[in-house]
């Protein structure tokens, strides 16, 4: 091995340790770097638990915060029963989105019985409820998104919100909501002229489930019957299905409509049985569609549940063109 000279090792020396030292400085200036980057780039947790809410939650925040939707398209609020990453998902939030009138059950126990820390608003509840039965109980109808203008209620109770979670954030929050009212807006209009297109003695819609009394009473229907009640936690008996089969065939309704979120086969007897004919395309009830259906966001659930409402009961058509957006 060749030798190193005495004065060669000091510098060999001196050099390691200035290299040592260059990459601590190095390491620790990242490290700040790092943490100051996340505090500037750290946003509110927010969790939506029904996929309308969601939906809305999306429109007015954008970018703004970590949006952690519980709920998927197609999933069943009523009867939906929670699993461990939903109550993660609670506990790291800092504003929980929820309809409320006891849609979602289960996970509304499960965010009351965690402990949970963030702020929880039942963003359906600034509306003030229909009353239906519910096996003998009168209970709040939870569907109140049905009627448009109740959904401009509820993206402004989620718009306060959000800003009084991030303050900073008030005039993006602020435009966007109104811009999607807007939207809103037009939509409750177009529907009601929509609806008026059926002639007025074939204005009567049986559902599976009762789920649209605030959409009936707002734009002009009779929701003449239907084979569950407000939850699809129920389970309608041979006798229902038969008494609701012979009053459709008594008073000649042209057409019923099934749910996506719910098995068709009891309606699809009740179309056999009735003589009423099944709409060829089904309702969207307690959720929106999956990506790239046409009923993937609130505005286009609510205009293919009326084209498919209007088409089948009579009524004529007109595509939906929102203007200044």
């Amino acid at each position: 091995m060749k030798a190193i000279a005495p004065s060669q090792g000091r510098n060999y020396n001196l050099q390691a340790v200035v290299g040592i030292l260059l990459g601590l400085w190095l390491s620790a200036c990242s490290t700040l770097d790092n943490s100051a980057n996340s505090g500037v780039d750290t946003k509110p947790n927010v969790v939506s638990t029904s996929t309308v809410i969601n939906d809305w939650t999306v429109q007015i925040a954008g970018d703004e915060i970590e949006l952690t939707g519980i709920l998927q398209p197609g999933a069943d609020p009523h009867v939906y029963e929670p699993v461990p990453k939903d109550s993660i998902a609670f506990e790291k939030a800092d504003l929980i989105l929820y309809n409320g009138y006891n849609l979602e059950p289960g996970l509304i126990k499960l965010m009351n019985a965690a402990g949970i820390k963030a702020r929880k608003v039942p963003v359906g509840e600034v509306v003030k409820p229909l009353q239906l039965d519910k096996a003998g109980e009168i209970v709040p109808d939870p569907h109140v998104w049905g009627d448009v203008e109740n959904a401009i209620a509820m993206v402004n109770a989620i718009r306060d919100a959000l800003i009084e979670l991030s303050p900073a954030d008030t005039e993006e929050f602020t435009q966007n909501a109104a811009k999607f009212n807007q939207q809103l807006k037009q939509l409750d209009t177009w529907t009601a002229q929509q609806i008026q297109t059926i002639p007025a003695d074939k204005r009567k819609l049986v559902t599976t489930h009762d789920a649209f009394q605030y959409y009936a009473n707002a734009y002009g229907l009779d929701v003449f019957g239907t084979l569950i009640g407000i939850s699809t936690e129920e389970q309608p008996s041979a006798q229902t299905v038969k008494k609701l089969s012979d009053s459709i065939k008594s008073t000649k309704v042209p057409a019923i409509f099934a749910e996506t979120t719910i098995n068709p086969a009891l309606i699809k007897t009740v179309a056999g049985e009735s003589g009423a004919k099944l709409a060829p395309r089904s309702l969207y009830s307690d959720s929106i569609g999956a990506p790239g259906s046409d009923g993937d966001s609130y505005i286009k659930m609510v205009v293919s549940n009326t084209r498919t409402i209007v088409e089948a009961l009579g009524g004529k058509y007109t595509p939906f063109q929102p203007s200044g957006t």
